[in-house]
């Protein structure tokens, strides 16, 4: 009998993220960007081959990087829920990625805690 090669689990994640970000619903908030931090966890399928220590073939995570920095400076989110379900959708279109949870939070809002907003989805297959 073969020995079964045992399926790993496989996540790239970013974290701590810190961006400048027009977000708000408040007047104040629209005359500038504030700091917004994005935590993304991408949980990715099975490998089909080795990555053979070759970019090629595993996901490049500068893709979701720069993929998030471009959505920030498209236009003003009013929604924190509006800018994570846009950066759901960023992660799900990559190769590879079967769930992704995502997170941001504005840390300047109180002095006394943080405040943000976390989804997950997952593809439907």
């Amino acid at each position: 009998m073969a020995a079964q090669t045992p399926e790993m689990d496989r996540r790239i994640f970013i974290r701590d993220f810190r961006l400048q970000v027009s977000i708000g619903i408040h007047d104040f908030e629209k005359e500038g960007p504030q700091t917004v931090v994005v935590n993304v966890d991408l949980h990715l399928a099975p490998a089909e081959k080795a990555h053979r220590d070759r970019i090629a073939n595993v996901l490049n995570y500068d893709v979701v990087h720069d993929g998030i920095v471009a959505l920030a400076k498209s236009r003003h989110f009013n929604l924190q829920e509006t800018l994570v379900e846009a950066i759901l959708d960023l992660c799900l279109e990559q190769p590879g990625v079967i769930e992704a949870r995502v997170s941001t939070e504005k840390p300047d809002v109180y002095r006394d805690c943080r405040v943000g907003y976390e989804a997950r989805r997952r593809v439907s297959r």
